[in-house]
């Protein structure tokens, strides 16, 4: 498959009736109007669209050029979503962002998230075949250029754990999503969420918009649920929240 034909799938799959109903819906949790949604890994942003239509405020962080420049032609005529081609890390500089140009929505900085899809079982077929460097901000940058965000969205394919690593204060809540072929980011996630002050968890398996669990969990069960999870779990997004009501079903 190639990259465009890629992306218009993305768009297809983000974009498809009664999506965004389900995303507000589920958003509406953590933001509202005049709040503050960073949006790590915008793709093509869905997220930051639903952000929008609940009156918050975006800042939509992609690093992929050819879907930076979809964003732009998204939102170039909304002010209120700021746009960043950078990637999230640990600190300012640069780094290389590994390609897969027939799968746009897996590429990483994370040499040792290519490692582990390869002979992953589910991960078939999976080629990084490219390479660019790009600069590298963190979300302490980001939240002294634009404001303290009241959520945060983490999804960097295997990179979580070094863009919280560049975090110092705690927004209202946040969620990274995790793999079940790189628990140990996934650990070292809830272990930077916890020490940031994060005592309530919860998470939602694949693309859905529904929380695993009746009532939040501790960060010590919640890694002992991921470490359970069935290796054809795949993926999933945890959230946390300074608010134990948010992520409360």
């Amino acid at each position: 498959m190639t990259t465009t034909a890629a992306i218009a799938k993305s768009l297809r799959t983000y974009y498809a009736p009664g999506r965004a109903a389900a995303l507000d819906a589920f958003h509406a949790r953590f933001l509202g109007p005049g709040d503050l949604g960073m949006d790590v890994g915008a793709h093509v942003g869905d997220r930051t669209a639903s952000f929008r239509r609940l009156g918050a405020r975006a800042v939509a962080v992609e690093p992929q050029p050819r879907l930076a420049r979809l964003l732009r032609l998204l939102f170039h005529r909304d002010p209120g979503v700021i746009r960043v081609a950078a990637l999230v890390g640990a600190e300012p500089g640069q780094a290389v962002l590994r390609l897969n140009t027939a799968n746009p929505t897996v590429a990483t900085a994370s040499d040792a998230f290519v490692a582990a899809a390869d002979g992953a079982a589910g991960w078939e077929g999976q080629v990084w075949d490219a390479e660019i460097a790009l600069p590298v901000t963190t979300l302490d940058t980001l939240a002294a250029q634009h404001g303290m965000p009241d959520f945060v969205k983490i999804d960097v394919e295997g990179y979580e754990a070094v863009a919280l690593s560049g975090l110092t204060r705690a927004p209202r809540s946040m969620s990274f999503e995790f793999t079940t072929i790189q628990r140990d980011v996934a650990f070292d996630c809830v272990t930077r969420l916890d020490a940031l002050g994060y005592r309530a968890f919860n998470a939602c398996l694949g693309e859905g918009m529904a929380f695993a669990h009746v009532r939040p969990l501790g960060a010590q069960a919640m890694a002992d649920w991921i470490a359970a999870l069935p290796h054809d779990a795949n993926s999933g997004d945890v959230y946390a929240s300074l608010d134990p009501a948010r992520v409360a079903p």
